[in-house]
């Protein structure tokens, strides 16, 4: 069994004031995902950034909110950066593994197209009992590892900007 260390609770420094993030949320398993929520919330908080929260049914639909985001025009733009956060518990069907690789695929394809730093905390595991060690920890769980992998890089982003300047 492989132990986790906990890592530094410490969002980048170089996130500005005011950063806004768009949380987009499959609470499928709800206590699951009130962990995750609770994780990225306070990580956005420590940071001094604010966040907008959406809820989807599922994780297949967690790309499509993100599409009609961008097509409104929030991303990039009032938003800085989106973290993600659902759970996909496998089961007796290889429906699963559609699942999963269909919400990464589509994920990732708008994240690198339209530029949005992204933070993914859709956990993909066998039992509830996986999901919730891994949603736990407050800061220190998943949802606040997503939190400081989308601010890492809304703060690459600043700092690659200023220096084409």
């Amino acid at each position: 069994m492989v132990s986790r260390t906990p890592r530094a609770s410490s969002a980048p420094a170089a996130v500005r004031s005011k950063t806004r993030v768009l949380v987009i949320e499959a609470p499928y398993y709800e206590n699951v995902a009130e962990e995750l929520a609770a994780g990225a919330i306070a990580e956005l908080e420590a940071a001094g950034a604010s966040c907008d929260r959406i809820i989807v049914p599922g994780a297949l639909e967690i790309p499509q909110a993100l599409a009609q985001a961008i097509a409104a025009d929030l991303i990039p733009g009032t938003y800085a950066g989106v973290i993600v956060l659902g759970c996909v518990i496998r089961g007796e069907t290889s429906h699963y593994d559609v699942v999963v690789g269909q919400c990464n695929h589509w994920l990732y394809q708008l994240a690198i197209e339209h530029r949005i730093p992204l933070g993914n905390a859709v956990l993909t595991v066998d039992t509830e009992a996986q999901a919730l060690a891994r949603a736990s920890g407050g800061r220190d769980g998943k949802g606040g590892d997503a939190a400081r992998a989308c601010l890492s890089l809304i703060a690459l982003g600043q700092t690659l900007s200023e220096k084409g300047a």
